[in-house]
């Protein structure tokens, strides 16, 4: 779904600059969410990240902020889900990068 003008969007979150929200962004994505992010143009050439003017507004659908706001207060809580579904052993991928040495 590509966002478009007829979609109504919620804020679910605000960053503190454009780093985090876009680690907030891919939190968001890898879960399935649709993301978009706004931040006023002042603070994006200046590359503020705080006050009004660094914050990012994190954005998802509207049918899709309650799950969304769910999912970050999981995050906030230490309690997220791993949205990985790699069955990846990470001792296996430790070793395998010891064999590029």
């Amino acid at each position: 779904m590509s966002p478009s003008e007829s979609t109504p969007y919620e804020e679910v979150y605000r960053a503190n600059g454009r780093l985090h929200a876009d680690i907030i962004r891919g939190f968001l994505e890898a879960a399935g969410f649709n993301v978009l992010l706004y931040q006023e143009s002042a603070g994006a050439v200046y590359g503020l990240t705080v006050g009004p003017l660094g914050e990012v507004r994190v954005l998802v659908p509207a049918e899709q902020a309650p799950e969304a706001r769910a999912l970050l207060a999981a995050m906030d809580r230490g309690d997220a889900p791993a949205l990985n579904n790699n069955d990846t052993n990470l001792d296996e991928s430790a070793s395998d990068l010891e064999s590029f040495h």
